[in-house]
């Protein structure tokens, strides 16, 4: 659980190194680790969240409404981020409540968030559950799952900021959930870059989806692609294969990954470079989108962090 003076805890942009990523063969690879920026909002949680806060605050908005599962990143950092805003806010969760809540959605509670569970065939009908829930709540600004909205879109267009020497890479790869951090980035690339985005999601159509979709709707250049192949039987899925990498990982190179996205984006990464898919030129930076959440399902000491 997170101590009560975490969430009011400033997020320190100064905080994302980049730091070489060792991955097979002969890639040249960095990764931005803005699972640093802040213990809860971590990751591009916050750049998902900052103008959906900023518009709430202008629009003097009652508070925030979101969207989320049992081990929803997105939750426990809007939960944090309206603390440190002074704003109140509401968890709309998927399923049932449980009788023991999730570690996460406790920290969400715990943090001030108002959890409101609803069964996962109301949680399906994204639409209709909007209304429903903007009905029932008037007056809250509502800020759909993963933060997936033009507002998230523009946050995450400014993670490459960050990067001084953004010009010299050749790739930029991210987890792909909702694909709004995607699309920022995207947004925010140069022309001869091409943007990976690893999905999350084990999908039937890889052509006609929520997430390609959403590029194409949010996206005004084309230079990306999504990789299919390493969701590892689905959202939030796991291998043994899968773990002692990220745990391998970690015991390199000090740089913790989780179950859901981050680990099978690097999984996959180091897969296609034992392929050579990348030529020896190559100058690929990642994304480290933080986002640990996940990781507190596993049995404890599965991944050594």
């Amino acid at each position: 659980m997170f101590p009560q003076s975490t969430y009011h805890q400033s997020i320190d942009l100064s905080k994302a190194i980049i730091q070489p990523l060792p991955l097979a063969g002969r890639m040249n690879a960095f990764i931005l680790r803005l699972d640093l920026i802040h213990p809860v909002i971590a990751g591009n949680k916050w750049f998902k969240l900052k103008y959906h806060l900023k518009a709430a605050l202008e629009a003097n908005s009652r508070g925030l409404l979101t969207f989320g599962g049992a081990w929803s990143n997105h939750l426990v950092a809007t939960a944090a981020a309206a603390a440190s805003a002074g704003l109140p806010v509401i968890g709309v969760v998927r399923g049932e409540r449980p009788a023991t809540l999730s570690p996460t959605l406790q920290d969400a509670e715990n943090a001030g968030m108002e959890l409101f569970f609803v069964s996962r065939a109301e949680y399906a009908g994204e639409d209709q559950l909007h209304q429903a829930m903007l009905e029932r709540f008037p007056g809250f600004h509502l800020i759909p799952q993963g933060g997936q909205s033009s507002l998230g879109v523009r946050g995450a267009a400014e993670i490459l900021q960050l990067v001084p020497d953004l010009a010299n890479y050749s790739y930029i790869a991210c987890a792909a959930g909702t694909g709004t951090m995607m699309a920022g980035l995207v947004e925010a690339s140069i022309p001869h870059q091409q943007v990976l985005g690893f999905s999350s999601l084990k999908l039937g159509d890889t052509v006609n989806n929520s997430l390609t979709t959403f590029l194409d709707q949010q996206t005004s250049v084309k230079n990306y692609q999504f990789i299919w192949q390493y969701h590892f039987g689905g959202y939030g899925r796991k291998t043994t294969s899968l773990t002692d990498f990220m745990r391998e990982l970690y015991q390199r190179t000090g740089i913790p990954t989780d179950i859901v996205y981050t680990g099978k984006m690097i999984y996959g990464l180091n897969k296609m470079a034992e392929e050579d898919l990348f030529s020896p030129q190559t100058r690929l930076l990642v994304i480290h989108s933080g986002g640990l959440q996940g990781n507190r399902s596993l049995p404890e000491g599965l991944l050594g962090y």
